[in-house]
């Protein structure tokens, strides 16, 4: 099949980046990514939990066509002095010299100067290519999306979390940065038919993403598979394209519905909590208060 969606251009990077992206984190192997790759999904997320099998497939690629792959790295450190040391760590777990972006991991306000300090020097001695960051509190970005050396962002959109759409995507003007959407799925609850309205359509996980890469300002969007099955479905949305206005509404519905959950919507509230802890934020927004709604 003819992907619909073909790879764009991310921000003013000069990056050809392809609309679905690969997380390490979740479990499929060095197969599956060799091929997603060949099938031309080029930008690959060395993310928090970096699994063997995830890089060993990395490698393969970059002896071969390291061009053509888009690599981004993770760091959550809190101090600068770190982050060179992490990074190396990853190019030599990798075989590469570079990575194509040093995503600076979960900052709730724009980074201290000692961080971004830090990021800019990996960047001058041709470490790093693009630097771009991860945000939980939307009004944030704004600024960040600003911030000389900043070219990309990374925000949770979804049909149950579309706030971007009021907070984050109206506000970057001609900023024109890189946007990377992750959760697409939101952890799977959108594909839950227990929460999904009676006499509504159960969404696939390849619509959730159908959703995310709908909106013009959205360059890829995350997926992270477990197995080869969950990669195809995430692959399909590439071959399915965009939305229409009757499906956008039908993922809106359901997207309302979701949120709307108590269990869920706790859990997700929880995973926010632990991962606050896990990177040393120890809150869910620059003001200590939970995200706003949507």
């Amino acid at each position: 099949m003819s992907q619909l969606w073909k790879p764009v251009s991310f921000g003013a990077t000069g990056l050809s980046i392809s609309r679905i992206g690969l997380g390490s984190s979740y479990g499929v192997g060095s197969a599956d990514v060799e091929r997603a790759f060949e099938r031309g999904v080029n930008f690959m997320f060395w993310g928090l939990r970096r699994r063997g099998d995830f890089g060993a497939g990395l490698r393969n690629i970059a002896a071969r066509r390291r061009e053509d792959l888009v690599l981004a790295v993770q760091s959550y450190t809190r101090v600068g002095a770190l982050m060179g040391t992490s990074l190396d760590c990853a190019l030599r777990s990798l075989r590469t010299d570079y990575v194509d972006m040093l995503c600076l991991g979960w900052w709730d306000e724009l980074p201290p100067e000692r961080i971004l300090d830090a990021a800019r020097r990996l960047k001058d001695r041709g470490k790093v290519r693009h630097l771009v960051i991860s945000c939980h509190h939307r009004p944030s970005f704004e600024v960040m999306a600003r911030t000389p050396g900043l070219e990309g962002i990374m925000v949770r959109y979804n049909a149950a979390h579309p706030g971007a759409e009021r907070d984050v995507f109206p506000l970057l003007g001609d900023a024109d940065p890189g946007v990377i959407a992750f959760t697409a799925t939101r952890w799977g609850s959108l594909l839950d038919p227990r929460l999904v309205p009676e006499g509504e359509r159960v969404p696939r996980a390849s619509d959730c993403y159908r959703f995310v890469l709908s909106h013009p300002s959205v360059h890829t969007s995350l997926a992270g598979p477990k197995d080869a099955a969950e990669l195809d479905e995430a692959m399909a949305a590439l071959d399915r394209g965009p939305m229409d206005v009757e499906e956008l509404a039908w993922m809106k519905r359901v997207g309302l519905a979701v949120r709307g959950d108590t269990k869920a919507h706790r859990a997700m509230e929880q995973i926010d909590r632990a991962r606050s802890f896990f990177t040393g934020t120890g809150r869910a927004g620059a003001d200590g208060r939970s995200p706003p709604p949507g």
